[in-house]
């Protein structure tokens, strides 16, 4: 699985009551969504600040900060969650279930 994407913010609209300290720095969390068609200006998707439930729920204003494309993928994008990361053997595909190692 391999995805290489393109993008650019907008720094001047980063709301900075959004900024987390943490350990080794500051970070904004964001989220990012890819479309399957291109937008009137030739972008494949939004970069905007995350939203938590609450907030959705409340139909908050979105920030958006910029937008992406994709430059290159090996049409092989699929979701993993940590077991899989982690584990590899539950990441292993059927067709390979049979083997001994």
């Amino acid at each position: 699985m391999a995805v290489i994407i393109n993008g650019s913010i907008n720094l001047s609209k980063i709301p900075k009551d959004k900024i987390i300290d943490g350990k080794k720095g500051k970070y904004l969390p964001i989220s990012i969504t890819v479309n399957d068609e291109l937008d009137q200006f030739g972008n494949q998707g939004p970069i905007k600040v995350a939203q938590s439930k609450e907030e959705r729920d409340n139909k908050d204003e979105q920030v958006f900060l910029g937008n992406i494309n994709v430059a290159w993928t090996n049409n092989k994008i699929e979701k993993l969650d940590k077991q899989q990361q982690s584990n590899p053997v539950v990441a292993q595909s059927s067709e390979n279930a049979d083997l001994p190692f």
